[in-house]
């Protein structure tokens, strides 16, 4: 899937990251305070760097297949 320009450089909201993953928004924020997804609290606020998140998200995938 080819990126638009300055996607890959794109910063999340916990409400998007729960739509791009097709998780609900509370599964996504209960994962991301256990530390099991990559983010960064920014006042008070989380925050995901979805190039980031895609590499996770692929390194999640290939560990279940192994």
């Amino acid at each position: 899937m080819k990126k638009a320009p300055g996607e890959k450089d794109q910063i999340m909201t916990l409400r998007e990251v729960a739509q791009y993953l097709g998780l609900h928004v509370m599964t996504v924020y209960k994962l991301t305070r256990e530390g099991r997804v990559p983010a960064a609290k920014i006042g008070g606020q989380w925050r995901f760097k979805r190039d980031v998140l895609d590499g996770w998200l692929e390194a999640q995938m290939n560990h279940r297949s192994s």
